[in-house]
């Protein structure tokens, strides 16, 4: 359980620096004009995915769910394999990259990177992370209701607003 806690604090760690990214992006954004759309939406996000940390180490802890090798490694594994593919998504947009939908009127959609073949390819890192972190020890309550809630919230709210938000970029950069 100690390398588990140590993981999940590392996750923790990683979050704080996204969230030191988004800040530094936002405000370039915003110094360009950025429009945020979706406000609402951002806190449950935030307290969801903040959250699910707690969660994998109440649940783990106080449940005293095994390591079961079977599993866990291969969960590890996608976890690590989320985080990758999330920053490939960070390092790809750049300054435009943030966790709020801010877009910059007159910059094009990007075309590269994992974005020439997935239209929201950082919400498969958040998904593939949302079931493979906890199951890392088998917190298997805290999989399963992270992935429903943050279900309903990408595909009820975020990837919505978000598609709103880019198809007026999709519009303005389309040829006439």
């Amino acid at each position: 359980m100690i390398w588990y806690t140590v993981l999940i604090l590392a996750t923790g760690a990683e979050r704080i620096a996204e969230l030191v990214v988004s800040t530094r992006n936002a405000r370039w954004s915003f110094a360009r004009g950025g429009v945020e759309y979706g406000r609402a939406h951002f806190p449950p996000m935030v307290a969801l995915h903040t959250g699910l940390l707690l969660a994998c180490l109440a649940e783990v802890w106080l449940l005293d769910r095994p390591f079961l090798p079977w599993l866990g490694w291969p969960m590890l594994v996608l976890v690590l394999a989320s985080q990758a593919l999330r920053w490939w998504c960070i390092g790809t947009l750049g300054p435009r990259w943030n966790t709020r939908v801010i877009v910059v009127p007159g910059l094009p959609l990007v075309r590269r990177g994992p974005y020439r073949w997935l239209s929201h390819p950082n919400y498969v890192a958040v998904v593939v992370e949302g079931f493979a972190l906890p199951l890392v020890h088998t917190a298997w309550i805290t999989a399963l209701a992270f992935t429903a809630l943050n279900a309903v919230l990408l595909l009820g709210f975020r990837i919505p607003c978000e598609n709103r938000a880019l198809a007026g970029v999709a519009a303005a950069s389309a040829p006439a």
